[in-house]
């Protein structure tokens, strides 16, 4: 089973930065995709931001230009570098990697609470 361990949430003033990092028990290879995604109260889960194994990015509107996705190969890792953090980008935020036989794998979500 495929484990996810997510780290970086907590809470930071409104235009404060945040970095998100996901790691996986297994290589990164066997993973078409990874990515963030976050739900705030009351809301449906939405897009934050994937990359795929070929290095093409997608960004959520509501975050373009302010987050950037990477990734660490070496590492098995996805990163998620938050800046001109805003309070409605308080969220659970939830890695995710997939596979492209559509078998998806989600970590267990961390807080990001962004509050003066």
């Amino acid at each position: 089973q495929v484990q996810l361990v997510e780290s970086g949430g907590g809470l930071v003033q409104p235009g404060g930065s945040l970095r998100l990092s996901c790691a996986a028990s297994e290589n990164m290879w066997s993973f078409y995709v990874a990515g963030w995604y976050r739900q705030a109260p009351g809301k449906q889960r939405e897009l934050v931001a994937v990359i795929t194994r070929s290095g093409i990015i997608n960004y959520g509107d509501s975050v373009k230009g302010r987050f950037t996705i990477s990734r660490d190969n070496d590492k098995n890792t996805v990163n998620l570098q938050m800046n001109s953090l805003k309070p409605e980008d308080t969220a659970v935020y939830y890695c995710k990697f997939g596979r492209r036989s559509g078998t998806d794998y989600w970590g267990q979500g961390t807080q990001v609470t962004v509050s003066s």
